[in-house]
């Protein structure tokens, strides 16, 4: 879904028939000056969502950036300025907020486990549970907290999983029948070591060790050459990923990423005073 698209839906949904309540006073347009406040530590992501469902309601707005996405902000701290008509952007106010929290709060969550694995050579991913239509944006919010995008869509690269594989009646068939069809690499999932053997014999691209306890994954790294690159997926906490990546894994894949972030905390703060 395009950007625009996107916020017109959510300014609809928030404004089917108008702000009734601001409406109802019957104001005149109010130039004035207002500034999002940060109101815990947060990543920064979003801008582009935000400046444009307030331009969207204010064509006039004039929004000034303090900080760039992916930047560390501290409670207290001005995001940005804002200057044009209070009264349109007082009514673009929660949708604004709505993308622009959402987003922080993802590029929050993801450098919270990009910290977590700091000094070694695993990377952090994030999966497709994303929201329907946000995938995009959530997806970039992850790259602003540091973490590494894996596949943008079933389109874009070939991960053989469990399903595939039991259609297929085994892991070699999957691949040797994926190969026939297709020069794209392969990753495939393995879920125990029996599995990896195969999937090493057949020199796939990458193996999927899902839901393997810490154990396990080493056992399976040590089994694994290393021009071909390993993902741990399944049950990753931020408690857990440190022993994970000293197990020598190349990449874990977080759904929680976009699908548990909490939101950041940011608020829109209007200066009301008579000019």
């Amino acid at each position: 879904m395009l950007l625009n698209d996107l916020i017109k839906a959510a300014i609809k949904e928030d404004m089917p028939n108008g702000d009734v309540t601001t409406d109802s006073l019957g104001l005149t347009p109010k130039p004035g000056k207002a500034v999002l406040k940060a109101k815990e530590d947060i990543i920064l992501s979003g801008l582009l969502p935000f400046e444009t469902t307030v331009s969207m309601l204010e064509p006039n707005v004039k929004i000034k950036w303090h900080f760039e996405e992916g930047q560390r902000i501290l409670k207290g701290q001005n995001i940005c300025s804002l200057e044009g008509d209070l009264i349109q952007i007082l009514k673009a106010e929660r949708v604004a907020l709505n993308f622009l929290g959402h987003l922080s709060g993802i590029a929050t969550y993801t450098r919270r486990f990009v910290d977590a694995i700091a000094g070694t050579k695993t990377r952090i991913l994030d999966t497709r549970k994303t929201l329907p239509g946000y995938r995009d944006l959530e997806k970039k919010a992850v790259v602003h907290g540091g973490g590494v995008n894996h596949r943008m869509n079933l389109s874009t690269a070939i991960l053989i999983k469990d399903n595939h594989i039991a259609m297929m009646g085994g892991i070699k068939n999957a691949v040797e029948r994926t190969r026939k069809n297709t020069n794209l690499d392969i990753e495939v999932e393995a879920s125990n070591l029996d599995d990896v053997k195969i999937a090493v014999a057949l020199k796939v691209k990458r193996i999927l060790l899902d839901n393997m306890n810490t154990h396990a994954l080493t056992e399976a790294r040590a089994l694994i050459p290393e021009d071909i690159e390993t993902e741990a997926s399944g049950n990753m906490s931020l408690e857990r990923v440190p022993e994970v990546a000293k197990a020598g894994i190349d990449f874990i894949s977080v759904g929680a990423l976009t699908h548990s972030a909490p939101v950041a905390d940011v608020s829109l703060q209007f200066d009301w005073q008579k000019k």
